[in-house]
């Protein structure tokens, strides 16, 4: 059979990684597709988004339930359109395991990396014999948020960032978020620019040549809005991306295993009870200014509502939407992903309440 070509997603919190591949899922042209969410959570935030896409909740698709609950015992989830969405909580090998035992009924795979996961690590895994046979990675997928980049919100202000490095190319002490930064475009083939609707041609364009100045040689910068962007672009690089490791560097290439700043943290809060969307996001920007808060996710239960609420924010910024109706046999509930320095669960619930 066939390898898989894999695409990598990556890119920092909140940068629009799931916007996307909901956008290619739903626009998918026939391609068979399964899809790795690789969450940072306990609560599958991004996993359920990307399966209450339309093309999940209509039918009961093979192996799966109406509703388009999990198939046990993989966590692989079939969708209706042929394509496949997998939440992996537990360990990535025997998760890849089970996708490839299906190769035959597909056409590629995306893995959405958490915003906190180095890409390279990841990538080095297809080398490991059992996942090779089955599985290329085609090419890494760098998405960066353009306002938040413009604002100086996510590594600093873009004309002082790049000031520093002119005057010390040494430079050894970035923070632990630059270096991921810096480790996610330089294992890029390709960044996509995302919510470039929010900033003017200008802003866009100095963005644009910013980035084009930290990438490898040859590596395209394409802007995206709202997650719309052709299946063409994003698929079919062909580059087999496991062989050719050393001409994409890393800040972490000398280390034997890379372990994560302990101090970073999920917080998962559940809460019972319902929350008006203006009062809740007004309380989630007073948490950040309180806290060291890298990116809220989640979902809420608004009062009055039959419809779900999807919560996301980053720095100052908090967007909402509706989803889908709540399901009769789930739970009402708000459940609120927090991931950043030193956070604690009890400080947070009370803070909200």
């Amino acid at each position: 059979m066939h390898k898989i070509p894999v695409t990598v997603i990556t890119g920092f919190l909140g940068s629009g990684k799931t916007t996307t591949i909901r956008h290619l899922l739903q626009n998918n042209q026939g391609r068979r597709i399964a899809v790795l969410v690789n969450e940072f959570g306990e609560v599958g935030i991004d996993g359920e988004l990307l399966k209450s896409c339309q093309v999940c909740d209509e039918e009961d698709g093979e192996g799966g339930t109406p509703n388009g609950e999990a198939i046990a015992p993989s966590n692989i989830i079939e969708l209706t359109n042929g394509c496949l969405c997998c939440t992996v909580q537990e360990e990535f090998y025997p998760t890849m395991q089970e996708i490839l035992k299906k190769r035959d009924r597909l056409d590629c795979m995306l893995i959405e990396t958490s915003g906190l996961a180095l890409p390279k690590p990841l990538v080095q895994a297809f080398r490991w014999p059992e996942i090779r046979t089955g599985a290329t990675v085609d090419g890494v997928v760098t998405v960066v948020d353009c306002e938040a980049l413009a604002n100086g919100e996510l590594v600093g202000d873009l004309e002082a960032l790049e000031a520093q490095r002119q005057a010390d190319p040494n430079l050894e002490h970035e923070t632990p978020i630059e270096e991921l930064f810096e480790d996610q475009l330089n294992c890029a083939d390709l960044v996509l620019v995302s919510k470039t609707d929010l900033v003017d041609e200008p802003t866009r364009k100095r963005v644009r040549s910013w980035l084009q100045e930290q990438v490898r040689p040859g590596v395209k910068i394409v802007e995206s809005d709202r997650g719309e962007i052709n299946a063409e672009v994003l698929l079919g690089f062909n580059s087999a991306v496991e062989d050719n490791l050393d001409s994409r560097p890393s800040h972490h290439d000398s280390e034997e295993d890379h372990e994560h700043d302990d101090e970073i943290n999920s917080v998962n809060v559940i809460l019972d009870r319902d929350y008006e969307p203006k009062n809740l996001a007004a309380r989630l920007q007073q948490l950040v200014q309180e806290k060291e808060i890298y990116r809220i996710k989640g979902f809420v239960s608004v009062p009055n509502k039959a419809m779900r609420l999807v919560i996301q924010g980053v720095g100052q910024r908090f967007d909402y939407f509706y989803d889908r109706p709540w399901q009769p046999a789930e739970p009402r509930q708000t459940r609120l992903v927090f991931i950043g320095h030193a956070l604690d669960s009890a400080q947070i619930e009370a803070a909200i309440n």
